[in-house]
């Protein structure tokens, strides 16, 4: 199943835009309960104002939610970045932490955007386990839990650690534009065959074909061996 989603996403990867480990990690916390077109549209205004943890450390928080407000849930979100960027100038020294202990200790930040930093911006294994690859993981039967931690534990008992990061892509594209949540295209999968869930949603080829939707633009984040640098 996943060589199949490989070769129907051989371009799978993050769809956050980004240029530093620091700026991953603030998008993907704002990410939460919105879009990623959503937050590229903000990002651009946010790190040219405050380009680096101590600069968003010391920002007019008024301004700042501004700046957040289409994201939604934007004093939250301002707490939470502005919070973590202070942290990570009192105890990192402004750098991003590779450990995953310590990328929770910072606020608004959980094992799910701790994964993705760890992934996409330093090329660490790591285990997305998002809505989507909660959902598809239980429709594919690789787990039946709920809890993310859980289904974090269950795909990594059945892939190796080099297919973490490339699989929670694969799974994240083909949830947003292949198997739905609410009609998933199901004669347009490529996956269908071997999928023990095939038959929930549309299996007409030619309804399901018309389901699927496009994917935005590339991201235009560094590669992850770009962002770790040498060594």
């Amino acid at each position: 199943m996943h060589r199949a989603l490989a070769e129907r996403y051989p371009d799978a990867r993050c769809e956050l835009d980004f240029a530093s480990p620091f700026q991953l990690l603030v998008a993907t916390v704002l990410s939460a309960q919105t879009t990623d077109v959503r937050v590229n549209s903000v990002t651009p205004e946010l790190f040219a104002t405050w380009p680096a943890p101590a600069d968003l450390a010391g920002a007019d928080r008024t301004a700042l939610e501004e700046v957040l407000r289409p994201v939604g849930f934007y004093r939250a979100k301002a707490a939470s970045v502005q919070g973590l960027a202070a942290r990570l100038v009192e105890v990192y020294r402004g750098e991003v932490p590779r450990r995953l202990e310590e990328l929770v200790t910072l606020p608004g930040v959980g094992r799910k955007t701790a994964n993705v930093v760890r992934g996409d911006a330093f090329g660490l294994p790591g285990i997305t386990v998002d809505t989507h690859v909660g959902r598809l993981s239980r429709r594919f039967g690789w787990t039946t839990h709920e809890d993310p931690v859980d289904v974090e534990e269950d795909l990594a008992a059945i892939f190796p650690p080099r297919d973490w990061t490339p699989l929670s892509h694969r799974v994240i594209f083909h949830g947003r534009r292949t198997c739905h949540a609410r009609r998933p295209a199901c004669g347009a999968c490529p996956i269908a065959r071997d999928c023990p869930s095939y038959g929930v949603g549309e299996t007409d080829p030619v309804k399901a074909a018309a389901l699927v939707k496009p994917g935005p633009p590339a991201a235009a984040g560094l590669s992850a061996a770009e962002l770790a640098g040498p060594g």
